[in-house]
C-alpha cells in the first residue's frame, strides 16, 4: 500500500536579501504520513512553483529540491537555491499583482509527486527590500490611504488612487473660464496642476470644483492622515484607467484631469473604453477620484 504524507502549516517564510546575491525565501514544511506520524530524517522530493494573479495561475519560476526531514519530521529549504526547472527567482517582479506558491511533494524522494498544496503570499515578497532599504510596491495594493495602480523605480515609486469617487459630477472651474495655465502632464504633473489651478480660480463663485474638492481630501489609515491628494493629470489619469479592475468603483463614467487644454476646455477620460476627450470646464456630470503619490 502507498504511503501517503500530508503538509501541514507550511507556511513559515521568510524574505531575505543580500547584497550581492539572490533573493532566497525560506520555506518551512512539517511532514507527516496518512498515519498522522511524522516523517522523521527522510529525504522528500519536492517541487515548487511561484503561480501569479491565483493557486491555478501561470507558474513564472518551478524548482526543484529534495530536503531531509528533521528528527521532528520538519522539512527546511531557501526557495530560490534549487535546481531550476523554468524561470528566474530573483526575476521575479514581486510588483505585478498576487503571488501563490505551490508545492508538490515525494515522500519517497523522487519525482512522483503525490501531494500538492497551494497557498497565497500575503506580505512576505512583497516585504522584500531593496539595498537601501526601500519597501517594494505592487498594483492592488492597500497603501497609502488608498490602492496602488502605478510602480515605477522598481516598485519603490508610483502612484495611489482614492478607494472611491470624491464626486460623481462635479465641474472643472470655479465659476469662469479662464487660462490657468495648468497645461503640465505625465507622472506627477496632476500635483502641479493642481496647485496652479487653484492659485489661479481661487474662491471662484463660491461653489468647490474638482482640484479644489481633491486637494481638500483626506483619509485617515491606521491613525495616519494621508491629505496630499490631487487631481490627477491626463497621463496619470490613463494609467488609472488601465489598472481600473485593480482599483475599483469605477463604471462606464467621464473622469477629469487636471491638465487644461484652453480657456474653456480640460481633458476627461471615459472609463468604458479609455478614450480621452475634451470636456467643457463649466459641465457638472463628470466624476473625479484622487490620487497621490510615493
Amino acid at each position: 500500500m502507498k504511503k501517503t504524507v500530508t503538509i501541514l502549516a507550511a507556511l513559515l517564510l521568510t524574505a531575505c536579501i543580500f547584497a550581492q546575491a539572490p533573493q532566497l525565501m525560506s520555506y518551512q514544511a512539517v511532514i507527516r504520513n496518512s498515519s498522522n506520524k511524522l516523517v522523521v530524517s527522510t529525504s522528500v522530493g519536492m517541487r515548487i512553483s511561484i503561480l501569479q494573479a491565483s493557486a491555478t495561475g501561470t507558474a513564472v519560476y518551478v524548482e526543484t529540491q529534495t530536503p531531509t526531514t528533521n528528527i521532528n519530521g520538519l522539512a527546511s529549504l531557501e526557495i530560490g537555491s534549487g535546481t531550476i526547472v523554468s524561470g528566474s527567482f530573483s526575476n521575479i517582479d514581486w510588483s505585478a499583482g498576487q503571488y501563490f506558491i505551490k508545492t508538490e511533494t515525494d515522500p519517497t524522494g523522487g519525482t512522483a509527486y503525490s501531494i500538492t498544496g497551494a497557498s497565497q503570499l500575503l506580505s512576505v515578497p512583497y516585504a522584500f527590500y531593496s539595498a537601501n532599504g526601500n519597501p517594494v510596491h505592487y498594483i492592488g495594493e492597500s497603501y497609502g490611504g488608498g490602492i496602488v495602480f502605478y510602480v515605477y523605480d522598481n516598485g519603490h515609486h508610483g502612484l495611489i488612487a482614492a478607494t472611491t469617487d470624491q464626486s460623481t459630477g462635479m465641474r472643472w472651474y470655479a465659476g469662469t473660464n479662464s487660462n490657468t495655465m495648468a497645461m503640465a502632464d505625465g507622472v506627477g504633473a496632476g500635483k502641479a496642476n493642481t496647485a496652479i489651478i487653484i492659485a489661479k480660480q481661487g474662491y471662484g463663485d463660491g461653489s468647490t470644483y474638482a482640484a479644489r474638492v481633491c486637494n481638500e481630501y483626506t483619509v485617515k489609515v491606521g491613525g495616519v492622515t494621508y491629505g496630499d491628494w490631487y487631481l490627477p493629470s491626463k497621463y496619470e489619469l490613463n494609467l488609472l484607467y488601465l489598472q481600473n479592475s485593480a482599483v475599483g468603483g469605477f463604471g462606464s463614467n467621464y473622469y477629469w484631469s487636471s491638465t487644461e487644454i484652453d480657456e474653456g476646455d480640460a481633458w476627461s477620460e471615459y472609463f468604458m473604453d479609455g478614450l480621452q476627450f475634451v470636456g467643457e470646464k463649466f459641465a457638472q456630470s463628470v466624476h473625479i477620484r484622487a490620487v497621490r503619490a510615493f
